[in-house]
Parts: structure tokens; C-alpha cells; sequence
């Protein structure tokens, strides 16, 4: 099975907002956000989220791993971009997705998480979010549709997925691995579980062009594939 080899070329901007966010533009619709957290040793690791915007109007997947990133990327898509933020999405409850809810609470802007996501942030002392799904949110961005959806246990036990038909990408977050990293922080993972639920995702939605990673660099299905095969433990 080929990973690094099947992965396409794509057409994408870079946008250097400062030293604590980019921006990589996909197309007309679609950005990843990328900041940055500090770890013990204090090496940086950047964090992907995902912004899905439609005539003026948006929805951002995950916060960005700080406020001064958060506040950052609310300012520009508001100012520069003249876009209403109608929500935040959370991909699961670790910090690296929810760090900045208090930031976009201050904007007035609604965050919203699965009813497990919400169950554990509050457990780890996170301020809740504003809204909460079962299982399966489908939301609007006028003629556009996103379909946040869980589809079982991985990295954490409420990680879900965000899926845009009409650009055929998912965003996966930190469930998904990107071409070559290693399996990370397994601290909430479901190890056993991790490939079934990964496997389920692909079967759904076959003709991915896209996929993007919690952490490094997006991709096609190989994302899917490689992490498939990392976390086989049939092997």
C-alpha cells in the first residue's frame, strides 16, 4: 500500500498572519489554521483547524492552541475578510481544540461540541460550550452543507469528524495522522478501536480529495490509509 507516493499536488496560498498563526487557503471556501503549541521541553508543535466560509459568512473548526492565535484569526476573517463567524465546532476536548472558547465567547460567537465532548471538558474544568449534539450535526452556510458526525472511539472517546461534501474534504483532527508522524499522546486514546472507527470514515466517504490532520500536513485518502495501518492491531 502507497502512502507518500499516491499523495497529489495541490494549489493552495500561504497566509502569514504572525509568528502565532498562518493560514493556508484551499480554495475560495476552504483555510486551515495553524498555531502553535509549547511543549515541556519547549519545542513548538503546530495545531490544524479548519474555517469553512460561504458568502460572507463562516464556521471555524477548533480553536487555535492559544488566545493571542484565537483572537487573532476571529480579527481577521471579521476585518480583513468582512465574514461573520457564525460558530465554532470542537473536534474533541483536549486543549489543543478548545483552548480559545472564552475568546469567542467574548466575540459572541456560539461554540458547539458533541454532548460527550462538552461531558469532558466540563470534567477537566474547560468552560462548556454554548450548544451541544448527540451524535450527528448537520449544519448550513446558506447553499453549502457540514456534517459533523462521530463515528466511534480513537484518539480520544467523543473525537468526531466534519465533513464539507461540496469540496470533498474532511477535517479529522487529531484522530487522523499525517504521512509518517507517529501515534502521540495516547493518554485518552482507545487504541483497539482507533482503526475500526478509521475504517468506518473511509467507507462513508469514498471519494475524499482532501483530508486534514489534527497535527502536519494535509493530504489525500492516504491520510486515512496511513493511519489505518498504524494503529492495525490485527497486525
Amino acid at each position: 500500500m502507497c502512502f507518500t507516493q499516491c499523495r497529489k499536488t495541490f494549489n493552495s496560498e500561504n497566509i502569514h498572519i504572525s509568528e502565532d498563526l498562518q493560514l493556508i487557503k484551499l480554495n475560495k471556501h476552504s483555510y486551515i489554521h495553524i498555531s502553535y503549541i509549547t511543549l515541556k521541553s519547549g519545542a513548538t508543535f503546530p495545531c490544524n483547524g479548519f474555517v469553512y466560509l460561504n458568502n460572507k459568512e463562516a464556521y471555524i473548526f477548533d480553536s487555535p492552541a492559544t488566545d493571542k492565535a484565537t483572537t487573532e484569526l476571529i480579527s481577521w476573517f471579521r476585518n480583513e475578510q468582512k465574514t461573520t463567524i457564525k460558530g465554532v465546532i470542537f473536534n474533541h476536548f483536549h486543549e489543543d481544540c478548545t483552548k480559545g472558547i472564552e475568546i469567542f465567547k467574548e466575540y459572541g460567537i456560539p461554540s458547539i461540541a458533541s454532548s460527550n465532548t462538552k461531558k469532558l471538558m466540563i470534567q477537566k474544568g474547560t468552560p462548556e460550550p454554548n450548544q451541544t449534539f448527540d451524535n450527528y450535526l448537520e449544519l448550513k452556510l446558506q447553499d453549502k452543507t457540514i456534517i459533523n458526525s462521530f463515528f466511534g472511539e480513537a484518539h480520544t472517546k467523543d473525537n468526531i469528524v466534519s465533513y464539507f461534501p461540496e469540496e470533498n474534504i474532511l477535517f479529522g483532527g487529531c484522530m487522523i495522522k499525517s504521512i509518517n508522524a507517529k501515534k502521540g499522546n495516547l493518554a485518552d486514546a482507545t487504541i483497539n478501536d482507533w482503526s475500526k472507527t478509521v475504517t468506518k470514515i473511509k467507507e462513508t466517504y469514498p471519494d475524499l480529495e482532501i483530508v486534514i490532520p489534527g497535527h502536519g500536513t494535509y493530504g489525500d485518502q492516504s491520510l486515512l490509509d496511513y493511519t489505518i495501518s498504524l494503529f492495525n492491531t490485527e497486525n
